[in-house]
């Protein structure tokens, strides 16, 4: 049996954004502060590792805290939760040159809509995928994004 490219890109879009509605229901207020643990490769386990090691400790002013369970590959910042995850699959969205985008810092982000007004960000063209899920009241805001560049820069090669 053989699939159309559209029907496999279909399927594999559902698929990423069932998994980022979880993962932004989980990261909403009034939860325990548990998120999905993405399962990199070993080459984008090592990038994420050395990203958490030079995550702000601070993002857009708010102090980072630890998540559950406890992982190199996941972060979080205040209240309500911003949800940095690194490792995540390629999102469907980055296939279609018509998916929002935006340059800061050096490092490209595609962007979609979640649950409640937030947001999904996830870094382009890199050698390992971060997505960081802003809730509402940061979903407009670049700042996030300005706080984790350097990091990320430093951290996970361009490309892909």
């Amino acid at each position: 049996m053989t699939f159309s490219r559209r029907v496999v890109l279909a399927a594999t879009a559902a698929a990423a954004c069932a998994a980022a509605v979880a993962v932004y229901a989980s990261a909403s207020p009034g939860t325990d502060d548990s998120v999905a643990v993405p399962v990199p490769d070993a080459q984008a386990a090592r990038y994420c590792s050395a990203l958490h090691a030079r995550l702000p400790k601070r993002l857009d002013g708010l102090a980072m805290h630890d998540l559950k369970p406890r992982s190199e590959l996941t972060a979080g910042w205040g209240d309500p939760l911003i949800v940095l995850r690194c490792g995540v699959p390629r999102p469907a969205v980055d296939y279609d040159s018509d998916t929002p985008g935006a340059e800061v810092d050096g490092v490209s982000w595609s962007y979609q809509s979640a649950p409640g007004g937030g947001t999904v960000m996830t870094t382009t063209l890199r050698k390992a995928y971060v997505e960081l899920v802003l809730p509402a009241k940061f979903a407009h805001d670049a700042s996030p994004l300005v706080d984790l560049a350097p990091a990320v820069r430093a951290a996970i090669p361009a490309g892909i």
